[in-house]
């Protein structure tokens, strides 16, 4: 009998893959290469071929934060497409498998790099290379048309981003452990000053250089965790992973600072480049960096409300609190 790994029970699962799988067999191995309170990650073999599985974190979640099916579909449908993903084998929606729906998908040899230091070692020409293709990918993805892979039911794009402001506003309520005068005054002017959305696209919700695997030859070989794909306006996600870079400048070590390392593409650079490979109206990016800022901000609270309840433990946590003022404040000073 093979070793438990948590999560994945594999006497269940190699007979479900064999069923599923074309050419693979039942005695499988698996090693967890991700895990948290995130999407759980395993890299599974029978010998022969190896696979990514996925599945929900372990214990009670919210089926919306963790729709497996969601995460498959998207990629199922951008297979072919100028977006690189992973090859998807197989879905199953039956708990009684391994006690949640996952997905069997192709591995990638690629790195995701999350530290400066990683693309220190590469030189500043690699790096720059890196770091342009990311964006070009971004760009990619977003000029995909919903309808034409399958995807125009994906998600209710008709008022994303009034949408949006609501749901960080409803989050930074559920998570209050302090007044934030700022968050205030954020959520006022966004809400108050909401533009028309932008033609529908594919939204990654979380697109990053960390949500890219790199191959050997500084390619983006796949775009991974998808687990909060939708349909809506598309310059949120070039909002948001700027903001993120902006967040890494104050935050140091705390959260992932590839974008600090030299040869990175600047700011400036980033949304230059982006705008030349797309036709979407950057006139009122503002907004987006702001609203990206007011999700920053629920997101980080969220953390620093469990901390604050014992609820979260480990180095850097309690430095969470201290990067939502200034976070704040780039979102006002961008709504300027």
């Amino acid at each position: 009998m093979a070793e438990p790994v948590p999560g994945l029970d594999l006497d269940r699962f190699g007979a479900w893959l064999v069923s599923a799988v074309p050419g693979a067999g039942g005695e499988v191995t698996a090693s967890v290469i991700a895990g948290g309170k995130s999407n759980l990650t395993y890299d599974v073999t029978d010998g022969t071929s190896r696979w990514i599985v996925r599945r929900p974190p372990l214990g009670h979640v919210l089926a919306t934060a963790h729709d497996m099916g969601r995460e498959y579909r998207v990629m199922s449908a951008l297979q072919g497409s100028a977006v690189p993903v992973p090859h998807m084998f197989a879905f199953c929606d039956d708990p009684e498998v391994i006690g949640a729906p996952f997905y069997v998908m192709e591995r990638i040899d690629g790195t995701a790099f999350t530290r400066a230091a990683q693309l220190e070692a590469l030189g500043a020409d690699r790096t720059r290379t890196i770091s342009t293709r990311m964006v070009d990918t971004m760009a990619d993805l977003h000029a995909v048309v919903p309808d034409a892979v399958g995807l125009g039911d994906f998600g209710r794009p008709e008022g994303f981003l009034g949408r949006q402001v609501e749901r960080w506003k409803k989050q930074l309520d559920s998570s209050h452990t302090r007044d934030l005068p700022a968050a205030d005054e954020l959520y006022r002017r966004l809400s108050a000053d909401v533009p028309p959305d932008g033609a529908v696209g594919i939204v990654h919700g979380d697109f990053r250089l960390d949500n890219v695997l790199v191959d050997a030859a500084d390619r983006p070989a796949a775009v991974i965790d998808w687990e909060m794909a939708t349909l809506g306006d598309p310059l949120t996600d070039l909002a948001l992973m700027l903001v993120y870079g902006r967040m890494a400048a104050a935050a140091g070590a705390i959260v992932a600072d590839a974008n600090l390392a030299p040869g990175f593409l600047t700011e400036a650079e980033i949304v230059e480049r982006y705008a030349s490979r797309s036709d979407r109206d950057l006139s009122r990016f503002g907004f987006y960096l702001g609203l990206a800022a007011f999700k920053l901000t629920g997101i980080l609270e969220g953390i620093h409300y469990r901390y604050q309840h014992g609820q979260t433990v480990g180095p850097g946590f309690d430095r969470i609190g201290d990067l939502v003022d200034p976070l704040l404040q780039a979102g006002l000073d961008a709504l300027d």
